[in-house]
């Protein structure tokens, strides 16, 4: 089963900002949590996933640093396991790719998990020449993404000196504290770059000279430095994609990379050279590119007053510390590469550890971001959570009874509401959905809770959950003067608005699928 790319906001997992692998929207699957039949038809699946690693955003500009990137990935939840995994591997390198495999690698083995020997006798079985090397943890021990989760012993496959295709056998469940138990259904999930793919295929030095980027480099002006080349292509990718994905510039968490990103390339090049990238990078992925751009002009008019306020405070100074550089970073996004400008002596490691420290902090502080699909207590997190109620109660005037909740996920900047709907909603739909929502919006209606039995809650109608436990009593929130006559009433630990009027105007930014038979929108409050 083909299995749509998952958004790069991860839901129900507030240990990443951003998804990191093709694996994480199935870890419901490996942990038994959802079934795979249910939902896709199928043990096995396969996606091409957008990704986002941040861990080396500064180091984007040499040969091989990507912030954006796809990764091509076949998985199975019980279905098939090492044999089958390494075969199929093993033909589309070598004959639907035709190249040649180097060597390739299995794990070695720990106290507590034995070495893969079953792999190496599987690589020896389709070719008894081929280069076996065992490695430990470090190279061939997978995940879990996040703090706990799905892991297991890997298995690389190199063409050209590169490790290409990551093959993981998810055998055991790491806790927070570094536990492994084994899971009672090992999976596999795979992992294949598409850049590097891209780059060892067509025999280039590296990821950038592909032809992913080449349309990019070749209309760009000649005189360009190589580095800066790269930088934009890069950022350009993940900019439109997080975008995209319902991600707005902010001061924390996945806005706050999207901003670091923007403000990179904004104090680098001119907005004729940044509009030629993320012109290419929106037709690139089919996005829609006025939402992209609204998003970039204002940024850009915060950014200019801000980075002028930023380079008068650093012309203010004669001898630059991290600790400085870190300030002027954080309170005016006054970029590296500026600083480092004035001060080249500057101490970017010192500087990327005070960062480091930020992260951590912001990490902490977020840490039941998805607990209920609510971040946090913030004004606007609370405004999108009261919008979510609206949504869903709508979606069920449009579309009928058999709409259900799937998740939600809220953050500052926008909400998002999965559902059960068997087909992509028309635009007719969409707008019908907008228009009632913003109805109660512009009427004002009160915002009201109520604790009932989990039994008078049930007989009230109020909309819930049908695979959560919860306790006798319940909070029920309803939208209304009396939970009788209530627009909305739905199971909810809130918190909400007083009233409506506050929300501001409700507007649908995008609607895709994300597995067969459920349904995602995104959107913003203006």
């Amino acid at each position: 089963m083909v299995v749509p790319s998952s958004s790069l906001v991860p839901e129900g997992d507030s240990s990443v900002l951003f998804t990191t692998a093709g694996m994480q929207q199935f870890k419901p699957y490996y942990l038994g949590q959802k079934n795979p039949l249910e939902d896709f038809g199928s043990t096995n699946t396969v996606s091409i996933q957008k990704c986002v690693r941040t861990s080396d955003i500064e180091e984007v500009g040499d040969e091989r640093h990507l912030t954006f990137f796809e990764m091509l990935g076949n998985f199975s939840f019980g279905g098939y396991f090492k044999e089958e995994a390494i075969k199929y591997a093993y033909e589309f390198v070598t004959k639907e790719m035709g190249l040649a495999i180097d060597y390739v690698t299995v794990f070695v083995g720990e106290e507590g998990v034995p070495a893969d020997e079953e792999s190496e006798r599987i690589w020896k079985s389709l070719d008894k020449d081929i280069v076996v090397k065992r490695f430990g943890r470090e190279d061939n021990f997978w995940g879990p993404t996040g703090e706990e989760g799905p892991c297991g012993p890997t298995t690389e496959i190199y063409v050209n000196g590169i490790e290409i295709w990551n093959i993981v056998f998810n055998q055991y469940y790491q806790h927070k504290d570094k536990t492994l138990k084994p899971l009672e259904t090992p999976g596999i999930d795979t992992g294949m770059g598409l850049e590097r793919l891209a780059m060892v295929s067509q025999g280039v030095e590296t990821v950038f000279d592909t032809d992913l980027f080449e349309g990019l480099f070749k209309a760009l002006p000649q005189d360009l430095d190589e580095k800066k080349k790269r930088i934009l292509g890069d950022h350009a990718r993940a900019i439109v994609n997080m975008i995209n994905d319902g991600v707005r510039p902010s001061n924390k968490d996945a806005g706050y990379i999207l901003r670091r990103l923007l403000r990179r390339i904004l104090s680098q090049f001119d907005k004729e050279t940044i509009k030629l990238a993320i012109d290419l990078a929106t037709a690139r992925f089919n996005i829609k590119n006025s939402i992209v751009w609204e998003v970039i002009n204002k940024e850009s008019e915060q950014f200019i007053v801000a980075l002028n306020m930023g380079v008068k405070e650093l012309n203010k100074i004669d001898d630059l510390t991290p600790e400085e550089a870190f300030k002027l970073y954080n309170t005016y996004g006054l970029p590296l590469d500026v600083m480092k400008d004035k001060f080249p002596n500057l101490d970017s490691q010192a500087f990327g550890e005070k960062f480091k420290e930020h992260q951590e902090l912001s990490r902490s502080g977020s840490e039941q971001k998805f607990k209920g699909g609510l971040g946090g207590h913030s004004e606007m997190e609370v405004k999108y959570h009261t919008a979510t109620h609206l949504l869903h109660q709508a979606l069920h005037d449009v579309l009928g009874s058999g709409v259900e909740q799937r998740g939600s996920n809220i953050t500052p900047e926008r909400l998002r509401f999965d559902f059960s709907f068997s087909r992509k909603m028309t635009d007719e739909e969409k707008q019908e959905v907008e228009r009632i929502v913003n109805e109660k919006i512009q009427k004002d209606l009160k915002v009201n809770k109520i604790i009932l039995s989990k039994e008078e809650a049930l007989n009230s109608g109020a909309r819930h959950l049908f695979d959560q436990k919860y306790p006798d009593e319940v909070s029920v929130y309803y939208i209304g003067d009396s939970i009788e006559g209530a627009y909305s009433k739905e199971f909810c630990g809130g918190p909400h608005v007083e009233s409506l009027g506050s929300l501001g105007h409700f507007k649908i930014i995008k609607e895709e699928a994300i597995s067969t038979g459920t349904r995602r929108i995104k959107a913003i409050l203006e």
